[in-house]
C-alpha cells in the first residue's frame, strides 16, 4: 500500500462507461473519501460476460487473460457493479482449468475483487457519506450483487446517512428485473413480463426514485418506467451517496444517459 493508502483500481464496466460515466467518477470520489488511492487503468475492456454466458467461452478466456493482466499489482479492484465483479470474483478462476499460471492469477485477482458499496462498508469501514438528496427512495437489489457478492444491507446502511433521503422498501425488492445480460434478448417475452411486473413494485411504494448498484438493471427498468409514462426517477446508488445528482439528469432523460 502507498503511505497506508490501499491502491485501488477502478473496473469502469461497459455500461458505465458507454452509458453513464459519472457513475464512474462518483466511485471514485467515495473510493477517495474512503481512503483510497485510485487508478483506472487505461487498458481495461468488458469483463467478458456476454460472451461467456453466451457459452463463448474461448472469447471470454481471451476477455478474462487481459483483464487479469491490466489489474495485476493493485492491493484491490473495485466495480460499480455487482453483476462485472461477480464475473471476475466468482467465474474466472473456471475459465483456465488448463491454464495453472492464469487460473492461479484468476484466483489472486478473484480474491481482490469487490463490489464498490460492499468495498466501502466491509473493507473501508465507510460508517457515513457527505451527501443530501432530499427524495424517497426504492432499492433494488440486483441478482449478480445480492446473491454472487452479498450485497444487500450495505446500501441500505450508507444511504440511511444520506441527508433529506427517506427510504422506502419495494415488496420484493430481491426479485429479478428481467434484464439478465443477454437473458433479455433470447427471451424477450419473458423479460419484458418481469420488468413489467417490477415497474408494478417500484411504482408501488410511492417511492420517487428509483436505485440499484447495476446499470444493465437501471437501464431495463427506468426504461420500462418511461414508457409507462411514470413519473419515477432512476439514478445508479453511486451518484446518491457521492452527491453528484445534481451533475446529470436522472437515467433516461435529457442527455444524461
Amino acid at each position: 500500500m502507498s503511505q497506508g493508502q490501499p491502491r485501488v483500481a477502478l473496473f469502469v464496466t461497459c455500461l458505465v462507461d458507454l452509458y453513464r460515466p459519472t457513475v464512474g467518477f462518483a466511485a471514485i470520489r467515495l473510493l477517495e473519501r474512503a481512503g483510497c488511492l485510485v487508478e483506472v487503468p487505461p487498458v481495461q475492456t468488458c469483463c467478458g460476460q456476454p460472451a461467456y454466458n453466451s457459452g463463448d467461452r474461448a472469447s471470454a478466456r481471451d476477455i478474462a487473460r487481459a483483464v487479469v493482466d491490466a489489474f495485476q499489482g493493485y492491493d484491490y479492484v473495485v466495480a460499480p457493479s455487482g453483476s462485472c465483479a461477480g464475473m471476475i470474483a466468482h467465474h474466472y478462476p473456471s475459465l483456465f482449468q488448463d491454464d495453472p499460471q492464469y487460473r492461479a492469477r484468476a484466483e489472486a485477482l478473484a480474491g481482490r475483487t469487490h463490489e464498490l458499496v460492499s468495498f466501502l462498508r466491509d473493507v473501508m469501514g465507510m460508517e457515513r457519506v457527505a451527501a443530501r438528496y432530499a427524495d424517497s427512495v426504492t432499492y433494488h437489489d440486483s441478482c449478480s450483487g445480492l446473491r454472487e457478492m452479498g450485497v444487500k444491507a450495505q446500501p441500505r446502511a450508507l444511504l440511511a446517512t444520506v441527508e433529506g433521503l427517506r427510504l422506502t422498501e419495494m415488496a420484493e425488492p430481491e426479485i429479478c428485473c428481467g434484464f439478465g445480460g443477454t437473458f433479455c434478448v433470447k427471451y424477450p417475452e419473458i423479460s419484458t413480463r418481469m420488468v413489467a411486473d417490477k415497474c408494478r413494485d417500484i411504482q408501488a411504494s410511492g417511492a420517487g426514485t428509483l436505485l440499484a448498484g447495476d446499470m444493465g438493471c437501471l437501464l431495463n427498468m427506468a426504461g420500462r418506467l418511461k414508457r409507462e409514462g411514470s413519473p419515477v426517477k432512476v439514478r445508479h446508488v453511486a451518484e446518491v451517496l457521492a452527491g453528484m445528482t445534481g451533475e446529470v439528469p436522472p437515467i433516461g432523460e435529457g442527455g444524461g444517459s
